[in-house]
């Protein structure tokens, strides 16, 4: 992208350099009068009440008369937004998502959960971000006066919290981030409340013509995350889940009020009860990459220096016996680190071959150093050869190791 802008920006100045400088007045006064025209525009479209629904926006006024958990919500998508940019050193990669709060399985399953919330507000890019407040925008002032504020944050984080969880279920190790499931969540609503509001027919059914402004944003929302998420998305269906039981429990007599505290407070309790089941088997999905590095580090730290111990111990500045209790101690490091992969628990399918081919290196290295150490006490020439022989095997499987870590 800042290549292209670059380019905007070179071309834009040859173009105002060959202007005179009152057509040069000239364009900014017009880009000023259509920056204000846009931005009328824009308020009108958003304020003013759809022919057809006189009736509708007057009840509805009356029930909730401002939105306040939508706005605020998208508030905190774009203030996110800009501080990950302001503060952002190097690429704007997944490390840096995780390091505002985006969701992985081996962060959050193991005393990570309020990563499944913060990660609601932390999106991949300018489009990503554009895609959730305009499918947000609308349909969320919409239904959020409907069905009143407890119920629609309810149903907005429930649907993002399940969404979160069902992503690490199918994709443990896929870093997630963004509010498509509370999105969907309040879409699935829409639809509950919808259905409630024909077949309860009253001034506060939402008329077609309230629901045909939700349309554009929701096309705009839906088409970026089929294109990158698939067809049909943990987040889609997690969130329109959600939202449709949870708006058909909720707001059953939503025409005649919203919902009461008591019923909210009951579904909230239920929802957490939910969340905690689907919670509890994930928990403690092993972090194989961060082990693995752990192993490599212990490979390269030891083989250094047992190297530069075999050297003084060549220049005859070492004895064998010292050496061998070098070896000895590098045998029981290399020990504990395969003690510690075969302790692993909860192994993502995807890092499986990958923890197969360390455990098996550490194998054949400890062995190595097995032997190595028995060779030097014994001062015998064939074990050392058998020692020398399982390194090289280890060296083999450890080349595999490295290629599953770069694949």
């Amino acid at each position: 992208m800042l290549p292209m802008l670059v380019f905007v920006a070179v071309v834009c100045g040859l173009v105002l350099r060959r202007m005179s400088q009152e057509e040069r007045i000239q364009l900014f006064r017009k880009i000023i009068q259509l920056t204000g025209q846009t931005a009328i525009s824009a308020r009108d479209a958003l304020t003013r009440t759809a022919p057809g629904c006189d009736e509708f926006s007057a009840v509805l006024r009356a029930r909730t008369r401002w939105t306040v958990i939508t706005p605020a919500i998208i508030a905190g998508f774009v203030a996110v937004h800009i501080l990950m940019r302001l503060n952002a050193t190097g690429d704007f990669d997944e490390q840096l998502l995780l390091e505002w709060g985006a969701s992985v399985g081996p962060l959050t399953t193991n005393a990570e959960w309020s990563r499944l919330a913060s990660a609601m507000f932390v999106h991949r890019g300018w489009m990503h971000l554009i895609a959730d407040t305009a499918g947000l925008l609308m349909a969320g002032a919409l239904i959020e006066r409907v069905v009143g504020r407890a119920a629609f944050t309810l149903i907005f984080a429930a649907s993002g919290l399940l969404a979160g969880l069902w992503s690490l279920a199918a994709h443990p190790i896929s870093v997630s981030a963004g509010a498509a499931g509370a999105v969907f969540g309040a879409y699935g609503l829409l639809a509950a409340t919808t259905v409630w509001g024909f077949a309860q027919r009253s001034p506060l059914t939402i008329p077609v013509a309230a629901l045909r402004r939700v349309w554009p944003g929701a096309a705009v929302f839906v088409i970026y995350h089929v294109a990158t998420e698939g067809f049909v998305s943990e987040s889609m269906r997690a969130g329109l889940l959600v939202g449709l039981l949870g708006g058909l429990v909720l707001v059953a007599r939503v025409s005649v009020a919203k919902p009461p505290m008591g019923r909210v407070c009951a579904t909230t309790v239920a929802t957490f009860a939910v969340l905690i089941a689907f919670a509890v088997p994930l928990r403690g999905i092993a972090d194989v990459p961060a082990a693995i590095a752990r192993v490599i580090d212990v490979e390269t730290r030891t083989a250094a220096l047992y190297d530069a111990k075999a050297d003084r111990f060549k220049r005859g500045n070492l004895s064998a016996e010292q050496l061998a209790a070098i070896a000895e101690g590098i045998s029981a490091e290399v020990r504990d680190s395969r003690q510690t992969l075969a302790a692993l628990r909860n192994v993502p399918t995807e890092h499986g071959p990958l923890w197969k081919e360390t455990s098996e290196f550490l194998r054949l290295r400890e062995d190595s150093w097995r032997l190595r150490v028995k060779a030097l006490r014994e001062g015998r020439m064939q074990t050392l050869h058998q020692a020398s022989v399982k390194e090289f095997e280890a060296m083999r499987v450890f080349e595999k190791v490295e290629k599953l870590r770069a694949g």
